[in-house]
């Protein structure tokens, strides 16, 4: 799978206080009330601008867009604005649970989390490219982490899918949401790193908040796959 999928340790609560409850002071045009609230998490001027854009581009979404492309992406999106977020390529729990439907005990559907029902129709699961996947409730990490060290099913599920050192980037998303009483949020493309050109790498939250493991093994990756590339072109001349 060739997405760019971040973790994100986010509660519903505060999915209520930095994206629902914001949303309707945008759409009341009170933007004042969302930069007062960057400031007082002691956000730097260029982010909580990027976060006030972030929530403009949320007022504006049409009740027939998928919540998951829309609101669930902006949510993964703003959360980068406040806490790190975590990094991994090509794995998530929204693959896990196409192969392994019993997997979807974790999960927690944006119908249980919204404060207000949305008519924007929900997948709840990765779908394709700039969109969120499932969400894991405070409960739901930490019964997580406590399956993969009791249960070695759990866990050798998961390494299956976050192969090549992937799953201690995994625990240790797992671990930051636990540890903050947190849920955990994934989502494609809200961070895009370029393994060739690291400083050339994009997001469309706060880059600096994105935990640099699971980067760092994207590109040694790509960096081995390139050696054998060149390799191989070395032997056929």
């Amino acid at each position: 799978m060739g997405y760019d999928v971040s973790f994100h340790p986010i509660s519903p609560k505060e999915m209520r206080e930095w994206y629902f409850t914001p949303l309707t002071w945008i759409q009341q045009g009170q933007e004042e009330k969302v930069l007062a609230l960057a400031a007082q998490h002691g956000m730097e001027d260029f982010y909580a601008e990027k976060y006030l854009n972030t929530l403009r581009v949320g007022a504006e979404t049409e009740s027939n867009e998928l919540f998951d492309k829309s609101h669930g992406f902006y949510i993964a999106v703003i959360q980068g604005f406040f806490r790190d977020y975590y990094y991994t390529r090509g794995s998530a729990f929204s693959f896990l649970v196409e192969q392994k439907p019993e997997y979807a005990r974790y999960f927690t559907s944006w119908e249980q989390i919204t404060p207000v029902s949305f008519p924007n129709p929900m997948q709840n699961r990765i779908i394709e490219n700039y969109c969120s996947g499932v969400y894991l409730s405070p409960d739901q990490v930490v019964q997580l982490l406590k399956d993969m060290e009791q249960d070695p099913k759990v866990l050798e599920d998961l390494e299956g899918l976050w192969s090549n050192g992937q799953i201690a980037v995994l625990k240790k998303a797992l671990s930051a949401a636990a540890k903050s009483g947190a849920g955990l949020l994934e989502a494609t493309e809200v961070v895009e790193p370029n393994p060739i050109s690291p400083n050339e790498s994009t997001s469309y939250s706060n880059l600096y908040h994105c935990d640099r493991d699971g980067v760092y093994l994207y590109i040694d990756a790509v960096s081995g796959q390139l050696a054998d590339a060149i390799g191989k072109n070395e032997g056929r001349t």
